[in-house]
């Protein structure tokens, strides 16, 4: 079993997705365990205060360190983990191969930015890796922290019910996915390509990977590129 502990000022952002699908399914199979930990309870001071001005004056608060390492301390008391991942927009934007790899590894910590971001020293002595989601920026790192779990949880053996399914997706390859049709076969005279429905699995598959081609050409032709 996998164990992700998720970092948070405010765990209830994230929870919800955790309830539902994939995910749940694959927590109440027991192939993966899901925590949550409030940082406001790793607080010294009374108010359960987690950030402060940044030094040299400017804008935003900052996640404070005191707290930060005493939950992280805490957690690695109990056990080992392959990494320690920070949730941030200036970082390396996570892929399909990252997700891959991270699918493969023993327990993960991630702690979910807030605010300003968290103070330097966290991510110099504490984070083993930083992932953002795209060049864009979130009010915190909890929704980007269910974009990673979801990623990596739908990867381990035994969480989808079909096991090759994963294997096709857009990305694994470095290749979008060809279009998938379902029934009817023909809705208000559009017809699904006919090729599809000729039982001809090398034919089929043929036209699977010269579509794929055509739609990553057509939508991310850097991936086609030396």
């Amino acid at each position: 079993m996998i164990r992700i502990d998720i970092i948070s000022v405010l765990p209830q952002l994230i929870e919800s997705p955790f309830n539902a699908s994939i995910i749940k399914r694959a927590i109440e199979k027991k192939i993966v365990e899901i925590n949550f930990h409030d940082l406001k309870n790793y607080a010294s001071k009374k108010r359960k205060q987690v950030d402060d001005y940044q030094f040299g004056g400017g804008s935003g608060m900052v996640m404070m360190i005191e707290p930060i390492k005493k939950c992280i301390d805490k957690l690695k008391k109990q056990r080992h983990y392959s990494e320690v991942i920070y949730m941030t927009p200036d970082a390396p934007i996570l892929n399909q191969k990252l997700a891959n790899k991270l699918s493969l590894v023993g327990n993960i910590i991630i702690l979910c930015g807030h605010y300003k971001g968290v103070d330097q020293r966290v991510r110099d002595k504490l984070i083993t890796m930083e992932i953002s989601i795209g060049d864009y920026v979130l009010s915190g790192g909890e929704l980007p922290a269910a974009v990673l779990c979801d990623s990596i949880i739908r990867l381990i053996p035994g969480v989808l019910g079909d096991e090759t399914s994963a294997l096709t997706d857009s990305f694994q390859d470095e290749i979008l996915a060809p279009p998938v049709y379902t029934r009817p076969a023909n809705f208000e005279n559009i017809q699904v390509p006919n090729i599809l429905l000729s039982g001809d699995k090398a034919k089929i598959e043929n036209w699977r990977e010269k579509k794929a081609l055509e739609r990553t050409k057509k939508i991310r032709p850097n991936f086609l590129r030396d």
